[in-house]
């Protein structure tokens, strides 16, 4: 008995612990949009992934340039002729003549401590090389513009929608006060012989689905919550609050004009370019390969050899030379000129997707403001809608109270005001996603 409390006890410690380590480890935010949208750019992993290519370029243009620069390196070698060369030699020489003598060349031991040079004097296809390592460059810091923009769409998208559900909520809260008096009041109306019983029950119905509602939309908040903190790379587990209301949201169907160069703004349009520049450099760098190219060499040793191992570096013998190396393609099998045909057709078929992707983006601008027009004006017609069913719900109730109405009609009242305040919640929703694409695909998110 005393070693199974002394197990519990032990359990309870190690859990209460575990729950404690992770009450330390998570942290608290406080944060607006803007700051949503800062945190992001630090912590979001595709963000994070796309400055690491960054670095890999300007890693690779160095690389690329250091072929370029002098190549130097290095050699050392001993050797232990086990068995000295032999050779044969005419016995003319040794006044033999008709035969051939065994002649050994060399001695035992022999070893070489050298070093070479090369620089490259002349090379178009190096030239080329160089354009193209930094247009690769640019290429990257481009596609991390295009992560960076990514990155800012979900968060902010992420954020309105935890926004809407706030704002949904406050309605819920709103209905569900009012609709807690009405139910008060017809149910002393009731207890007093004034009212139905089945009045007090069709309200208690509302005021039941209206309370389950607004409980699936607070662990609704909880979820948007957790997708905004994953699209910020926010771990899940700490706690984030948001600064600010939907009512510090701008939504003006006129501050978004139609251009028909904002197209231009798009990091996809760069993108496009980028890539017919690079597959432009492809080709120059295969026609560059016909011509000849030219480099420099040195190369300095010292040998030694001696049949005592113990003398063997008492005496070097140098050897130094340097020169010039011309390499002239003159046949290479028709192998160039069809890797040259081959990056011409890349080109071409480059040239015809940066229309395609120019064509693409206009029509992605004329597409996101129509719909961020007519979000708008389905926005103000639920605000609309809205506002006359508060107002029929306020004329119900004064006619039900002055004993002229029915309580079917608060009833349907208090039904048609859920529906559009489900209606506007959605028409806000869609007002201010399409708000974001609208900004995205006219370029002002950068």
């Amino acid at each position: 008995m005393k070693t199974k409390t002394m197990l519990i006890t032990a359990f309870l410690s190690l859990t209460i612990g575990s729950l404690m380590a992770q009450t330390d480890t998570a942290k608290t935010y406080n944060y607006n949009l803007e700051q949503c949208i800062e945190y992001a750019y630090g912590h979001q992993t595709a963000l994070l992934n796309a400055a690491l290519d960054q670095k890999i370029a300007d890693a690779k243009v160095k690389e690329t340039i250091g072929i370029g620069l002098p190549q130097i390196s290095g050699t050392a070698d001993f050797k232990d002729f086990l068995k000295v060369p032999t050779s044969l030699l005419p016995g003319e020489f040794f006044n033999q003549p008709g035969t051939y003598i065994p002649v050994k060349f060399g001695v035992k031991y022999n070893s070489s401590l050298g070093a070479s040079i090369n620089q490259l004097l002349f090379d178009g296809s190096y030239i080329v090389g160089l354009q193209a390592s930094k247009t690769y460059k640019e290429l990257s810091q481009r596609a991390y513009n295009r992560s960076k923009i990514e990155t800012n769409v979900a968060v902010t998208k992420a954020f309105y929608m935890v926004l809407v559900n706030n704002k949904q909520i406050d309605l819920l809260n709103a209905n569900i006060a009012q609709l807690k008096d009405q139910l008060d009041q017809t149910q002393a109306l009731f207890d007093n012989g004034f009212a139905e019983k089945i009045d007090a029950d069709r309200l208690k119905v509302l005021y039941n689905n209206l309370t389950t509602e607004k409980e699936n939309v607070l662990r609704s908040l909880e979820l948007g919550k957790s997708m905004l903190k994953f699209q910020m790379g926010m771990p899940v587990d700490d706690n984030l609050s948001l600064k600010g209301s939907i009512e510090g949201v701008k939504l003006d169907k006129n501050s978004i004009l139609a251009d028909s160069t904002a197209y231009a703004n798009r990091v996809e349009y760069a993108l496009s370019q980028t890539q017919l520049k690079l597959n432009q450099l492809d080709l120059k760098r295969y026609k560059s390969q016909f011509l000849p190219s030219l480099s420099a060499f040195g190369n300095g040793s010292y040998q030694y050899q001696n049949n005592n191992f113990s003398d063997l570096y008492d005496k070097s013998f140098p050897t130094v030379v340097v020169g010039l190396q011309l390499n002239v393609p003159i046949f290479s099998g028709l192998q160039k000129i069809n890797r040259v045909k081959q990056a011409e057709f890349t080109v071409l078929k480059s040239k015809n997707d940066l229309y395609n992707t120019k064509n693409s983006l206009n029509l992605d601008i004329k597409n996101s403001i129509t719909t961020y027009t007519n979000s708008i004006n389905s926005l103000e017609n639920q605000q609309r809608n809205l506002d006359l069913a508060n107002d029929v719900l306020r004329v119900s109730k004064i006619k039900y109270e002055q004993g002229v109405g029915s309580s079917i009609e608060v009833t349907q009242a208090q039904t048609s005001l859920k529906e559009a305040e489900n209606n506007y919640i959605n028409a806000l929703y869609n007002a201010l996603i399409s708000k974001v694409d609208t900004e995205r695909a006219t370029g002002k998110i950068n």
